[in-house]
């Protein structure tokens, strides 16, 4: 697989040597020239405007697979990856958003596939960590249509002890994992649910109420769409 990265920063560079590390192509696009273009020796480099069509056309992205805009510019993400779709047809575009207040124009309209918010995540993960029966939004695919989410089982669950296969989870939700002392477990119907087992499902944002006040009826608060 040939990636371009447009943004040769900390998270451009980090982006490009796990790329490298499982075998694939990868073009590092930055207007600033980086003292660092040596650390990353199996990386292709273009000193260039990633905003500029001819830059992108230097850099090849009608025969690339993926375009990740990796900058610290929400502007130029969203730049890079129209053009990557609309001028080169680029099958898949990954863009970084930095402001969270942004997120939502990173979509198909801007020729974002997948938007990857930072803060966000970072949010996300430290509530994965200190909440038990709250339902915590880890991931969203394919601008909002689904999500990846996590809930802490609390011991008062109705459900706690049940079968797997003798729950009736909301419409459009998928238990997918679950981990247990440290241990991820597959889920299948004769699988239990156990007092906190880290539940993750791939659901979508309509049910995420319905499926935290089923499992955990104390949390009640609704939960931003946003």
């Amino acid at each position: 697989m040939r990636v371009v990265i447009a943004g040769a920063g900390s998270v451009g560079r980090s982006i490009a040597r796990e790329l490298l590390h499982n075998g694939h192509q990868v073009l590092l696009m930055d207007k600033e020239r980086k003292e660092i273009q040596s650390r990353i020796p199996d990386a292709s480099w273009l000193l260039a405007d990633a905003c500029e069509i001819t830059s992108l056309r230097e850099a090849g992205l009608e025969d690339c697979d993926v375009v990740v805009a990796a900058t610290g510019d929400d502007k130029v993400n969203l730049v890079v990856s129209l053009l990557a779709k609309t001028e080169f047809g680029v099958p898949r575009t990954v863009a970084r958003v930095n402001n969270p207040k942004n997120e939502w124009m990173f979509d198909e309209a801007w020729g974002v596939d997948v938007a990857v918010s930072t803060p966000r995540l970072m949010t996300a993960l430290v509530e994965e960590a200190v909440s038990v029966g709250d339902l915590v939004r880890i991931f969203q695919f394919q601008q909002g249509a689904a999500t990846m989410v996590e809930l802490t089982l609390p011991a008062d669950s109705p459900y706690a002890g049940k079968r797997v296969g003798d729950v009736d989870f909301p419409g459009e939700t998928v238990l997918v994992g679950i981990i247990r002392e440290d241990h991820p477990i597959a889920p299948s119907r004769d699988d239990s649910l156990e007092p906190h087992d880290e539940l993750l499902f791939i659901s979508t944002p309509d049910v995420e109420d319905e499926l935290e006040s089923m499992l955990s009826p104390g949390q009640r608060v609704p939960r931003s769409q946003d």
